[in-house]
């Protein structure tokens, strides 16, 4: 796993080879086959391993604090993590490769989503969001500016994080009949 996460910091996926695997690892291709399937598979493990120490967000009780959480997460991750280098190594393969990218959206994409509901339901719970708030849009709004950034470039900081927040609560903050 490591040759791999090492390899992909390096080069693009389209240049991944097994062989490559084996050498930086020091074993036998077989012995890589015999684990994983195909290089695809190599880098969906690889890519859950990286991103799931990223994707908890803990009840802190506070719906803003757990909404900044929600970005500064993917923030660290790509920013301070082997996940950055290897995740750019892997965008373009995970939109057009099946193999590779309906494994991830179901596995690594879909933890992410499940998490951010349950800090938006607790936002809801809380009174902070209105009950009508709209989990998905919600957690496009929090963490797509950060892959849009990670792609197309652009700051990734504490500010920007916290500007990205605001605006989602400004969205769903419950509306006051004046």
């Amino acid at each position: 796993m490591l040759a791999t996460r090492d390899l992909l910091m390096e080069r693009t996926f389209a240049d991944l080879r097994i062989e490559h695997i084996a050498t930086r690892a020091g074993v036998s291709k077989a012995a890589i086959y015999r684990r994983w399937p195909s290089k695809e598979a190599l880098a969906q493990e690889l890519l859950a391993q990286l991103a799931g120490p990223h994707i908890a967000i803990a009840d802190l009780g506070d719906t803003r604090e757990e909404l900044l959480a929600c970005v500064l997460n993917p923030m660290r991750a790509v920013t301070d993590t082997p996940f950055g280098p290897v995740i750019r190594s892997l965008l373009s393969q995970i939109a057009t490769n099946p193999t590779l990218g309906d494994p991830f959206r179901a596995t690594v994409v879909q933890a992410r989503r499940d998490e951010i509901s349950r800090v938006i339901e607790r936002g809801v719970r809380r009174g902070d969001l209105r009950a009508d708030t709209d989990t998905s849009v919600a957690t496009e709004l929090l963490v797509g500016p950060v892959y849009f950034r990670v792609m197309f470039g652009g700051e990734l900081t504490r500010d920007f994080a916290e500007r990205v927040v605001e605006s989602v609560l400004i969205g769903f903050t419950p509306r006051t009949d004046s």
